[in-house]
């Protein structure tokens, strides 16, 4: 993977990836760090469209499950998560019928 920083790609564009070989990922930064992944079309669009937004939905469950676990919530059993649920939909019925 190479990497790119986002000044030079904003001001020389496509002059700034001639050095990246075919078919390789380029991480564009900033001053704040790494910023965004330009990652080459290969094959048909569609399919790799999908496998982006798997891979991307992988890593925002991978951040929820941290963020649980920070929030203690990790070890949740299954009698209290459908606890939490039953309470809830008690709540959505007794809105909906007052």
């Amino acid at each position: 993977m190479r990497q790119v920083s986002l000044r030079e790609f904003r001001t020389r564009g496509a002059k700034a990836l001639e050095s990246v070989p075919h078919g390789e990922t380029v991480l564009l930064s900033g001053q704040q760090g790494p910023a965004y992944f330009l990652i080459p079309v290969l094959g048909d669009v569609a399919a790799e469209d999908r496998e982006l937004r798997r891979a991307l939905a992988k890593a925002s469950l991978r951040a929820s499950w941290v963020q649980a676990e920070k929030a203690g919530l990790g070890r949740v059993s299954e009698a209290e998560i459908d606890e939490e649920i039953n309470q809830i939909r008690s709540e959505r019925r007794r809105r909906k019928a007052g």
